[in-house]
């Protein structure tokens, strides 16, 4: 039913299922970031909203764990979807909802904390 072993592939079959793996974990870390944020930034730097990015998010990081084990095919247009939806997220609203800090009004003797 799924094909997860590796036996059989060409090495051109290799470097493209290194590519879903290495682009698994990009989704992950976009994922990852997105939790992380505070939900007022995404709306204050003009971007959708956070419980929107966590569900896009989300969805690449399963399409993204089915083309990394090897359940979907290798040249299945989902996980290329899915790696942009992440591309995007890193490359356009992280620096922006990174701006904004989380709004802990601790204050050390050094600054927040």
């Amino acid at each position: 039913m799924f094909n997860i072993g590796f036996s059989g592939y060409s090495p051109v079959d290799y470097f493209f299922r290194l590519l879903l793996i290495a682009a698994f974990v990009v989704q992950v870390w976009a994922f990852a970031d997105a939790i992380t944020r505070p939900k007022g930034a995404f709306v204050a730097a003009g971007k959708q909203t956070k419980p929107l990015w966590l569900i896009i998010l989300g969805v690449a990081v399963v399409i993204g764990i089915g083309g990394a084990i090897g359940s979907l095919p290798i040249f299945s247009f989902l996980p290329i979807v899915a790696f942009v939806a992440a591309a995007i997220y890193l490359a356009d609203v992280r620096p922006k909802v990174r701006e904004f800090k989380s709004g802990s009004s601790h204050q050390g003797p050094y600054g927040p904390w």
